[in-house]
């Protein structure tokens, strides 16, 4: 099965990604050859400059190719039938997530935010692609968020030694099967949904939360990887995280 990694800048952190070696640390600690790897620029107010970046990714072989949303923005909100004010505060929290499925042409898609990384794998993206393609009972796969294995246990149904099974949905983190989230699966409420914060309105993965629980589709934890996702707002943080390799 055919998977393409994806990630997402803006303008609060592109230069940790583009400059810093955070970019090369997401993939790297992934330990997968993936078909594809893309960077989606997303709400950024120098575009020249984040692209000529995004350009020498390339050229150091770290992506394959990058991606200007709002470039298609319009095409991918006709394709999904939702306006930006559907969103209500999170079209910017929600676009590149749906353009990045909307583009997708690999079997699978795995996705971080910006400010989320793998820190502990122990071949966590193959046994997910086991999961997936063996299995339809799961929407979705994702490492353990934040070496939380209490926290995940108590919002999962029932669990073995290798993995968790719940309802649940973040945008931090995610592999999915790109046909199943190219679907009509992103009108639909539920009052379980509501967790999300307010100010992101009526964002893409409050929607894909509501789409599951209201069809019962299941979200499998692997307890073989953890992930963390950091708000990075200060240079130091990040250097600090680059040096030590992101890893305990």
């Amino acid at each position: 099965m055919s998977i393409t990694f994806e990630t997402k800048c803006w303008e609060h952190d592109w230069m940790y990604l583009l400059k810093e070696g955070y970019l090369e640390k997401m993939i790297d600690n992934c330990n997968y050859n993936f078909d594809e790897r893309v960077l989606f620029i997303n709400n950024v107010n120098d575009l020249s400059r984040v692209e000529m970046y995004a350009q020498k990714k390339i050229d150091q072989g770290v992506i394959d190719r990058y991606v200007i949303v709002d470039k298609y923005a319009k095409e991918v909100l006709s394709f999904f039938q939702i306006s930006k004010d559907d969103f209500k505060g999170g079209y910017y929290y929600s676009i590149a997530e749906l353009t990045s499925i909307f583009l997708c042409e690999t079997d699978l898609l795995l996705h971080f935010s910006g400010d989320s990384l793998i820190k502990e794998n122990n071949n966590w993206v193959e046994k997910s692609i086991k999961l997936l393609t063996e299995s339809n009972d799961y929407f979705v796969s994702n490492p353990v968020w934040e070496n939380d294995h209490n926290g995940v246990r108590r919002e999962s149904i029932k669990e073995t030694d290798e993995i968790y099974v719940g309802y649940g949905f973040s945008d931090q983190c995610y592999m999915v099967r790109t046909t199943d989230f190219k679907n009509a699966i992103y009108h639909e409420t539920n009052l379980l949904s509501e967790r999300y914060p307010k100010y992101g309105g009526e964002l893409f993965e409050k929607r894909v939360d509501s789409y599951m629980r209201n069809h019962n589709l299941l979200r499998v934890t692997s307890k073989c990887a953890f992930y963390q996702h950091k708000n990075y707002k200060k240079r130091g943080l990040i250097k600090r995280i680059i040096d030590n390799n992101f890893y305990i």
